[in-house]
């Protein structure tokens, strides 16, 4: 007895990916493969089966990659395809000008992992070989065979977003580096202000202290001296809490916060009296 077996929801999504995919490179459109550098491109025009059909050099900045592109189309024209589709690897910052190019020349253009062209290094004469020409011609070929996904196009918004992502983890970084810093200075010279707290660097009573007394063991030293500097070093840190996140009001009075959120407080009701 046999049983039909249905397409699992992994088969559908990849089936409606290779098809997204077949829309943009298309059989009867030529592959333009270009393996990008500063100002060296080498240009391939190939066919499905991975046979260069033109090959070309030049010495140009990826900006400037707009006559290649019509060269391109007309020798895929000249070999029966009905148009081109642009692929290359996304070095750098060099994929967005030929994705430009490519929008402006009214072209698609695609992007193969470099992960697998170095595979593909491999696969085609077993050895780690690496040329301008061969990885062209390798872009091509993964490029047929689907191997490649749909770059975004930068809006302004989302370039923002970006910078601002990578500025993040670049002041995550400094921050890093910073609290090593000040933790081995503190540990070689004043080893004893490591021990006032559990966690010192991520307590801010203790970064409140350090701001105050500019991270200085002598001015600790003269305010603890009096009853008068006592008071007035702990007035400056209740000054300086706020500052490092410790909100201004930590504990409300009760009735204060029921009356803001419109409540009322629920009073005990005395026995009755007895007559």
């Amino acid at each position: 007895m046999s049983h039909g077996s249905r397409l699992s929801r992994g088969d559908s999504r990849r089936n409606d990916r290779l098809g997204q995919l077949r829309q943009i490179v298309r059989r009867e459109y030529a592959v333009v493969a270009i393996d990008l550098a500063s100002h060296k491109q080498v240009v391939a025009v190939t066919d499905h089966d991975s046979r260069v059909l033109a090959r070309r050099t030049v010495q140009v900045a990826p900006a400037k990659l707009g006559p290649v592109l019509d060269w391109a189309r007309e020798q895929a024209l000249a070999a029966g395809f009905t148009g081109i589709v642009v692929a290359c690897e996304p070095t750098g910052h060099r994929w967005k000008s030929v994705c430009d190019v490519a929008a402006e020349s009214g072209v698609d253009a695609v992007c193969v992992q470099p992960m697998l062209v170095a595979r593909a290094r491999e696969a085609e004469d077993f050895t780690r070989d690496k040329s301008d020409d061969k990885d062209a011609m390798l872009i091509a070929r993964l490029t047929t065979q689907l191997h490649v996904y749909l770059p975004e196009r930068q809006h302004p918004a989302w370039a923002r977003l970006r910078h601002l992502g990578v500025r993040r983890a670049q002041q995550l970084t400094r921050r890093g580096a910073a609290r090593q810093q000040v933790r081995d200075l503190l540990d070689a010279a004043w080893p004893a202000a490591l021990d006032c707290a559990r966690k010192p660097l991520d307590s801010m009573t203790w970064l409140a202290v350090m701001a105050v007394i500019d991270c200085d063991p002598a001015v600790l030293a003269a305010k603890a001296a009096t009853a008068r500097g006592r008071r007035a070093l702990t007035a400056a840190i209740s000054r300086e809490l706020p500052q490092w996140g410790w909100p201004t009001h930590p504990y409300p009075h009760p009735d204060r916060a029921d009356r803001r959120r419109g409540r009322r407080t629920c009073r005990r009701r005395r026995p009755p009296r007895h007559p």
